[in-house]
């Protein structure tokens, strides 16, 4: 079973992943759209937590 952090870290890394292949595609909107989404969705699981 994952760990509150390595689900967050997960999260995040593959959000990273994914905005630079918008990046790399010229598609700077969707990148800052997926990192946004990838944050909000962390800390509303981070603070859920606790």
């Amino acid at each position: 079973m994952e760990t509150m952090y390595e689900e967050l870290y997960h999260t995040l890394f593959n959000a990273v992943t994914d905005a630079l292949r918008a990046m790399e595609q010229e598609n700077f909107g969707q990148a800052k759209e997926l990192l946004i989404r990838a944050q909000q969705l962390c800390e509303e699981r981070y603070i859920g937590r606790l």
